[in-house]
């Protein structure tokens, strides 16, 4: 199977020493927007072709699949033209700028038969997928209401960023909203089902930076703070609270509460606690079989990434759908949810949402 990747960061940190405990995959074309990026990556990887120029990539190779690691702004074109060139596509989160996007990446793959997948990568953790199978045994009664916190401290000083830093920059898709709020999004679709209505806000709240090396002022577009609510087609509700901008790391919190019991996870140890009604908790941590694979970069995304390219190539290879993980239709539905937070920040009000396609 014949991979091209356009990104090189991503790439470096996640898809190429994941694609090495991939079998069958051959990576044999890396395109970044720095070519001297792009030729490091593939040195260091023993990929024979690197570009700077993705389209230049998509013309001049053969690929069975192109994985896409870019700013949003470039997801929905680079899609559609490997989709075209007759490859299977993986595409990072967000899915697109806009549901109209999103929308049009799902009808190209499935009107060419392609498989397609967003690299919601945590659909791949053990200690989720625990929680996604109680949840749907019913051990933990009806979900009640589900509560998120990621607070961090990354963006707070106006010189953390660079001047033109993509994921400060709205035009070209960037913001917490994105970054984070898409994957917690997929997390609540894929545990609880179909989202009914939403209500939040995504808020610039440092507008004003400084270049971290020149000090040079420039202005971020894009949201450094996000929250929303989520109401279920199921009742259940879902609250989630993301901020770039605190002054200390809080991490990255989950709590599940239903009737019978409640769940807690913490990224920062990745212990899954379980609490039965009225009961203590008790460590039902799941382990990873893929973290100690020689390679890897340490934390939950990286490692969870093989998962997702092991089910991806599997499909591919034996010409089946997929079996587990985001597809496009995901992608939409995800898409939906993150136009509205950005349309009830405008209307200061809830926004209702239609139903799914199946």
């Amino acid at each position: 199977m014949k991979v091209g990747i356009v990104g090189a960061s991503f790439a470096r940190a996640a898809y190429l020493p994941a694609l090495r405990h991939v079998p069958g995959a051959e990576v044999i074309a890396l395109a970044s927007g720095r070519l001297d990026s792009a030729r490091s990556a593939a040195a260091e990887f023993d990929i024979p072709h690197a570009y700077d120029d993705w389209q230049a990539m998509l013309d001049g190779q053969r690929l069975d699949l192109v994985l896409i690691a870019t700013p949003t702004d470039l997801h929905a074109p680079i899609t559609l033209a490997a989709l075209e060139q007759g490859a299977h596509v993986l595409c990072e989160k967000p899915t697109a700028m806009d549901a109209a996007e999103a929308e049009q990446m799902l009808e190209h793959a499935e009107a060419l038969g392609r498989l397609h997948m967003i690299d919601h990568e945590l659909r791949f953790n053990p200690n989720r997928a625990k929680v996604a199978s109680m949840i749907a045994a019913g051990e933990l009664g009806e979900i009640r209401h589900v509560n998120i916190a990621n607070i961090g401290a990354s963006w707070a000083d106006p010189a953390s960023r660079p001047k033109g830093d993509w994921w400060s920059l709205a035009e070209h898709g960037g913001g917490r909203l994105g970054a984070n709020g898409s994957h917690q999004v997929d997390m609540m679709r894929w545990w609880l089902g179909p989202v009914a209505s939403v209500v939040g806000q995504a808020l610039t709240v440092i507008p004003d930076r400084r270049d971290k090396k020149t000090g040079e002022p420039w202005t971020a577009t894009a949201d450094d703070l996000a929250y929303f609510t989520l109401e279920m087609q199921s009742g259940a509700l879902a609250q989630v609270f993301m901020s770039g901008v605190a002054a200390n790391n809080i991490g990255n919190l989950t709590q599940v509460f239903g009737s019978k019991g409640t769940i807690l996870l913490d990224n920062d140890d990745e212990k899954l606690l379980f609490a039965k009604a009225g009961g203590s908790f008790e460590d039902i941590t799941q382990p990873d079989p893929n973290a100690d694979l020689p390679g890897l970069n340490k934390g939950i995304w990286n490692v969870s990434v093989v998962g997702a390219l092991r089910e991806l190539s599997s499909a591919i290879t034996d010409g089946r759908k997929l079996k587990a993980g985001a597809t496009f239709f995901d992608g939409l539905a995800n898409q939906r949810v993150l136009d509205a937070v950005k349309q009830s920040t405008a209307s200061r009000a809830w926004v209702d949402l239609p139903a799914e396609r199946q």
